[in-house]
């Protein structure tokens, strides 16, 4: 069988050609797999082939060595132990062979079924002579065959769980994989393979890391690269330290402050991408520490496996200067971007875990950047300061924080209807929300919120709703969390007064027609359903009301018409938003028996609506379905039985 062409016309435009091949190969798979493996290895190794075949070949070869699903992983493992030896023989051959081939994406292929193959043999003992025949390779030239090795040993430590691989072979991975990242290695991609090889070899390096010769020299090398002249290498050799800083946290004091130097100057200097993994690193110590702290209190007596070193504490001085700064290198367009990520929000992430390592002594910090900048005319500066205040409020006590918050509650409620920029405004609205969440309930003895501000803040909050989606979805952030600190007040609750303003608001955001961006509708559902879940007796008459406001709308979008598939899915949102709204009602008025016998009349309705919901084709609707007709049967008890 011509396997090439087969494979070219895998990847054909023409979607007749293309299903024949697939079908092709499918009949090859099935009828003879090793000849099929075999040609699959043979057109990878293959120097005359066309680049794209080889690569689709090395594609399949590895698809056929594993798969996302364990019980299908399993067949394929048991498949290849069970093939015939000289066929697997002269698969690895071929892939060992292709190792050295010029052309970058055959080599980059074959590395990773290589790896693959031994996440398979040397568990069983298999294929013993890998590593030793990888580790030659990469002492001879040319130099693209010393890259594609190293990658091999990265993707190998990846697949393989360290104990497969004895001490003595782990000591001379390490040592080729630091030859490779060393200085007076000339070739970038050489250094830029091994850097990256590093990173997936720390796991094997607990003995290493325990011998202070072996690590001060791993350290150094680390150390080293994060200074080379190649972004790519300075990038790989900051997200070794990310990685260092977890797996061996309690080996850092040594190198601290060198570290501290060296990811300042990074994160003031560098491109981003490297400059975000300098600040990750801070993060990463600051989550080890919190673990640590949370896990033995403040007591390190000799019991706890980790001592707490409380690097962040010492670096506080320096560490908090250094991400303030960072809050001022926000992007036009991130409020509108879901998956954006950058500097500024990189910076201010790494504060807050910064406040919650530290507690209050980040605050004295932190407080003159706020005052210094928050009524600047440059709205970075405002949205730097808003975000910096936000971002300490989980962490200090509520001793350290409330002054502040009565000091800049007023401010930031006027700033949220009244500054001109959109990035302050979607700031402000996102630190009130910390603010209720953090500094407002039963939890908190002096109130931060009286009879004589709520009044405001709920019209703020209000207001602020009509703003653009990401303003308007961070208000309904933080009325949930004004709503949840109100919920054991006992049988009156401040916001009893503007219940119904405040539903009849969030309902007229669900049909805003921006609704579907930035996740507003479904953050004004999840707020519905938390100011009715924390509303009291008092309200319970509103509630009933709004039932059949809800069972309309869920009428509407069953009432099947022909729909594009985009429809069809901001339909299943919707439906699903609507069956979490009433399960949290039902919840409400089944709860007390003179609300519970007015909302029954509504049963029969409600149920034959979900039985119809359960007709559309989308299983996260249906799960909202099952869990609300959970908590209607819960309500109707005995009476259930007729559904």
């Amino acid at each position: 069988m011509e396997v090439t062409q087969v494979l070219l016309n895998a990847q054909s435009i023409d979607g007749t050609v293309r299903k024949n091949a697939e079908e092709s190969l499918k009949q090859f798979q099935e009828q003879n797999l090793p000849g099929f493996l075999l040609s699959l290895s043979g057109e990878l190794a293959n120097e005359e082939k066309p680049v794209e075949t080889r690569k689709l070949a090395g594609l399949i070869l590895k698809n056929a060595l594993d798969a996302k699903e364990e019980h299908r992983k399993f067949e394929l493992v048991q498949r290849w132990l069970s093939l015939d030896g000289n066929a697997k023989s002269q698969i690895k051959a071929g892939l060992l062979k292709t190792l050295s081939s010029p052309v970058s994406d055959a080599r980059s292929t074959a590395s990773q079924v290589i790896a693959k193959v031994a996440g398979i043999e040397l568990p069983h003992k298999q294929w013993p002579e890998l590593v030793g025949s990888l580790l030659s390779n990469v002492h001879q030239l040319p130099a693209h065959a010393k890259q594609a090795t190293l990658e091999t040993l990265g993707y190998l430590c990846e697949e393989v769980s360290p104990d497969v691989i004895d001490q003595d072979q782990v000591n001379k991975i390490l040592t080729a994989v630091v030859q490779g990242m060393s200085a007076s290695e000339g070739n970038t991609d050489v250094r830029l393979a091994a850097t990256r090889a590093l990173y997936n070899a720390l796991g094997f390096a607990q003995a290493n890391f325990s011998n202070d010769m072996e690590r001060d020299y791993l350290m150094r090398v680390v150390c080293e690269a994060t200074l080379s002249p190649e972004v790519r290498i300075r990038q790989a050799a900051f997200e070794c330290l990310v990685s260092i800083s977890s797996t061996y946290y309690e080996k850092l004091a040594p190198y601290i402050q060198d570290i501290f130097n060296i990811t300042a100057k990074a994160v003031r200097e560098d491109e981003e991408p490297v400059a975000l993994q300098a600040i990750e690193f801070w993060s990463s110590i600051c989550d080890e520490e919190i673990d640590i702290l949370e896990e033995y209190g403040g007591d390190f007596t000799g019991d706890s496996d980790i001592p707490c070193f409380y690097f962040i504490k010492q670096a506080i001085p320096a560490l908090v200067p250094m991400l303030l700064e960072t809050l001022l290198k926000q992007e036009e367009d991130q409020d509108q971007d879901e998956g954006a990520w950058n500097i500024a929000m990189a910076g201010g992430t790494c504060l807050g875990l910064v406040a919650r390592t530290v507690g209050d002594d980040i605050v004295p910090l932190v407080v003159p950047f706020i005052e210094e900048n928050v009524t600047k005319p440059d709205w970075r500066q405002r949205e730097a300061a808003t975000y910096a205040f936000g971002s300490i409020l989980e962490g200090p006590s509520p001793a350290k924080l409330i002054p502040l918050v009565n000091v800049a509650l007023n401010f930031m409620l006027s700033a949220l209807t009244k500054d001109p920029n959109s990035h302050v405004k979607d700031t402000t609205a996102w630190t009130l929300g910390r603010i209720f969440e953090f500094l407002h309930g039963s939890a908190v003895d002096s109130p931060i919120i009286t009879q004589a501000n709520c009044q405001q803040i709920v019209a703020v909050l209000l207001q602020s709703m009509k703003d653009t989606p990401n303003v308007a979805e961070k208000a309904c952030g933080a009325l949930y969390f004004l709503a949840q600190g109100y919920e054991e007040v006992g049988p009156s609750s401040p916001l009893t007064p503007f219940f119904q303003e405040i539903v009849q608001s969030l309902l007229t955001v669900t049909h805003r027609e921006d609704a579907r961006e930035s996740r507003l509708r479904t953050a004004a559902y999840e707020t519905l359903n938390e100011v009715v879940r924390c509303s009291t007796d008092e309200t319970a008459p509103l509630v009933l009301q709004l039932v059949p406001v809800i069972i309309m709308e869920l009428h509407n979008t069953v009432e099947g018409q022909k729909l594009s598939s985009d429809e069809r899915e901001k339909q299943s949102e919707l439906q699903g938003l609507l069956c979490g709204c009433l399960q949290v009602i039902i919840q409400k008025l089944g709860s007390s028996e003179s609300t519970k016998y007015l909302f029954l009349q509504y049963a029969d309705q409600i149920m034959g609506l979900f039985l119809s919901v359960f007709a559309c084709r989308s299983a996260t609707v249906h799960e909202e379905a099952m869990l609300a007709i959970g908590a209607l049967a819960y309500a109707t008890g005995p009476d259930f039985a007729k559904y």
